[in-house]
């Protein structure tokens, strides 16, 4: 009967034994790193100390092992420029005119051979106290970035919940990075300062504004020319998306610190939007549900990978390179995920160009003078032919209707 008794027991205790289910606090991730009182997260900032505190004990919760160089940890130093064309450069020395910065790093040791990076940069622009914004209003505002970059961090956290118990192929190292707003600074520090061998990170996955996954379901993908298997990997794990491919490494935000030292990067980014770097990017616009989506198909893309081994780097060519460059704007904001024939409007500027000649958001450029825009290069190509002053048509596809304005530069 003894014995009945304790494998009634056993068995009881083994019912009882709840199977590990990742968390999904996103939501809240993007509320606290987006409220107010953390006063937009300026690199060095109060706020930005607060929120990187935030991010250790939620890694500390998740029991995560540090891997800063002071626990979760890593603290640079720098002298912010004061000519737009120079190089911010780091300092040892704390003065009254240096800025201090902190990444904040966690592990998972599955005792592999390689590891993967996974970032998302949680500074942002405060109330503009080093330029950046895109507000023209005169009274001051507290810049939240709730998309840009809360979004990032909150799906990266929700990643390493899933990643505890799955996919042992590599370790992981989980990145916050400080300073992206001011020129890439806290992933640039870290590929010269890594806390793991440079030569065992594997790849580099960046999110950097997802929250704002739209209706049709587009999503940006940079960075799929970086390794040769990329390509067939998002497609082969996407059944979700729209996919907009760019195979360059190189762009504005942390992978391309990790890319320029010939690792395989991945960027991820839902398209900017008339709120990007201004006051009014806060948590309530963000797609939640889309974003948890992003999610998953990233952790689909880890697991199809996860039996890979170390994946090749391959250089790619800079897209950015052969840009022309212009002395004009229209004034608003491109919809970067719009694969259409023309150039699509997401954002109008106040008292710029555009806005006087009557263009709206949702309009697609086809013309600007004699020129035919067919797409996004297009419309540049035909933006550097005009000198400021200068006065043109632009014809604009409408719903149905083409409508053609005067513009003046």
């Amino acid at each position: 009967m003894k014995q009945v008794s304790l494998l009634i027991i056993f068995l009881t205790l083994v019912a009882c034994k709840k199977e590990y289910v990742p968390e999904n606090k996103i939501k809240d991730d993007v509320m606290f790193l987006s409220d107010d009182k953390l006063e937009g997260r300026v690199t060095g900032s109060e706020g930005e100390i607060e929120a990187g505190d935030y991010i250790a004990k939620r890694f500390k919760d998740l029991e995560l092992e540090p891997k800063g160089t002071d626990g979760y940890f890593q603290t640079f130093t720098f002298k912010p420029k004061t000519d737009p064309h120079s190089e911010v450069k780091f300092t040892e020395s704390t003065t009254d005119s240096t800025i201090t910065g902190r990444n904040v790093l966690a592990y998972i040791d599955n005792d592999a051979a390689q590891t993967i990076v996974i970032g998302a940069h949680y500074d942002h622009l405060g109330y503009n106290e080093f330029g950046g914004s895109l507000y023209r209003g005169e009274e001051k505002q507290i810049h939240n970035g709730a998309d840009d970059n809360a979004s990032g961090v909150a799906v990266m956290l929700n990643l390493a919940s899933k990643l505890k118990n799955g996919n042992k192929g590599n370790n992981y190292l989980f990145m916050s990075f400080s300073g992206e707003e001011m020129g890439l600074l806290g992933s640039n520090y870290f590929v010269k300062n890594s806390t793991v061998p440079t030569d065992s990170i594997n790849y580099m996955l960046n999110m950097d504004m997802v929250g704002r996954l739209k209706a049709d379901s587009t999503l940006a993908v940079y960075g799929t020319g970086t390794s040769p298997i990329f390509k067939q990997v998002i497609t082969a794990s996407n059944d979700k998306f729209k996919l907009i491919e760019k195979e360059s490494g190189v762009g504005p935000s942390d992978h391309t610190s990790f890319y320029l030292n010939d690792i395989p990067v991945l960027h991820f980014f839902t398209g900017q939007h008339e709120d990007y770097h201004k006051p009014s990017d806060d948590f309530d616009k963000l797609n939640y549900e889309g974003m948890e989506t992003i999610s998953n198909y990233i952790y689909d893309i880890i697991t199809d990978l996860d039996d890979n081994g170390e994946l090749a780097f391959r250089k790619t060519k800079n897209e950015s390179d052969n840009a022309p460059r212009f002395k004009v704007t229209l004034g608003v904001v491109p919809d970067y995920m719009f694969d259409g024939k023309g150039m699509r409007i997401d954002g109008v500027s106040e008292d710029k160009p555009a806005q006087k000649a009557g263009l709206q958001k949702g309009d697609v450029v086809i013309q600007l003078g004699d020129l035919e825009v067919i797409d996004m290069m297009g419309y540049m190509k035909a933006l550097s032919k005009f000198e400021k002053g200068q006065t043109t048509t632009v014809k604009v596809q409408r719903g149905d209707k083409v409508v053609e304005s005067p513009v003046t530069f």
